[in-house]
């Protein structure tokens, strides 16, 4: 994708109880992506920080799920998790990002909870 093109989704759809959020885009990428994994990458200031210095790694998230999704004017929605989490802001293009870069994404999440002492179901966050 080019800095200058944005990802225009054709659907957002929960499933497996909200454990599952399925993101179609208008370029015919999809992604299934988890509770768990929107939720600890969430984009808000509460787990980004304001700087990369400031950023949480949140554990105990394995079953966390999206109780809700919010349309967010035409560039992105708010998820509402099941544990009241509901102040990050998903534009199209970061939902897009997270799909493409799951692999990635998800090794980094899960080498920094080792190296932190956390684990996918033991609450917490360093």
């Amino acid at each position: 994708m080019k800095a200058s093109e944005s990802q225009w989704p054709t659907e957002l759809r929960l499933t497996e109880a909200g454990h599952m959020l399925k993101v179609s885009f208008e370029s015919g990428s999809a992604f299934d992506l988890s509770a768990e994994y929107l939720r600890v990458m969430s984009p808000s200031a509460e787990v980004q920080g304001h700087t990369p210095e400031e950023r949480k790694t949140v554990g105990g998230k394995r079953t966390v799920a999206v109780l809700g999704v919010e349309p967010i004017g035409t560039y992105a929605v708010r998820l509402t998790f099941d544990d009241l989490h509901s102040t990050g802001i998903y534009s199209w293009d970061y939902l897009y990002d997270l799909g493409v870069n799951y692999a990635d994404k998800w090794a980094a999440y899960v080498a920094e909870l080792a190296e932190k002492g956390l684990d996918r179901d033991k609450s917490g966050e360093k």
